[in-house]
């Protein structure tokens, strides 16, 4: 029996398994890798570190999810639970955390969750590597009705 489907809804900001990305004004502008990301549980909740401690749950700190890259949970120590477990534990971290733009933030958040979960077996995550990443595989958000991607 295959594992039931996961969408994404676009019309309601669900990202099941995936990194959300929105740009910052003014910021993104002059350097377009610059932007803020969350990080979304299974049943696609977004939650970001949108300031000193303080980790937003389906409200970015700058709008709506404009990119979004798509993760296999499977990749995940100890699968869609682990992958869940890591995000509560990350964002529970950083709402004990100062924000800095520079070393500490939103893209950190994200790493820990995914250093947490051990993601594709790596706890060498951070927020460079991220940001690196995330244009490369990376789709923009459409409003279109939202496609589904089977749970491997």
């Amino acid at each position: 029996m295959s594992p039931k489907p996961v969408a994404i809804d676009f019309n309601r900001d669900r990202f099941p398994f995936c990194i959300v990305w929105t740009p910052i004004p003014l910021l993104t502008w002059f350097c377009p890798l610059i932007g803020h990301m969350g990080i979304c549980t299974s049943n696609g909740v977004v939650r970001d570190f949108a300031g000193p401690y303080f980790v937003s749950e389906d409200n970015m700190a700058f709008g709506r999810p404009a990119k979004y890259w798509m993760l296999d949970p499977s990749r995940a120590r100890d699968g869609v639970q682990g992958w869940d477990r890591a995000v509560a534990q990350g964002s529970e971290e950083y709402k004990g955390r100062m924000h800095n733009l520079f070393c500490d933030n939103c893209h950190s958040h994200v790493a820990r969750c995914l250093n947490l979960m051990q993601y594709n077996g790596s706890t060498g995550w951070n927020m460079v590597k991220l940001a690196l990443m995330m244009p490369l595989h990376s789709t923009y958000v459409s409003h279109e009705q939202g496609h589904t991607v089977p749970l491997n």
